[in-house]
């Protein structure tokens, strides 16, 4: 078991510190370099998402918009 909080002590020294590290640097509170890491997580995701939508949407419109003709004669 002392293995194991070793492994555990060694992550979060060097793992879970990298926020605290991050606010010492710039002069802040971990506290506001986490919450803003969150947010900028939701922003990406949600980003992404969205644009998927728009996208699907848009190719949607245009097919209904732009249809094929079978022949020439299709007028």
């Amino acid at each position: 078991m002392k293995f194991f909080y070793k492994i555990l002590l060694y992550f979060q020294k060097r793992g879970f510190y990298v926020c605290q590290r991050i606010a010492d640097r710039i002069g802040l509170r971990a506290k506001v370099v986490r919450t803003s890491f969150i947010y900028l997580t939701f922003v990406t995701v949600g980003f992404g998402f969205a644009l998927y939508l728009f996208l699907a949407f848009w190719m949607r419109i245009k097919d209904m918009l732009y249809t094929k003709r079978t022949s020439v004669f299709d007028l």
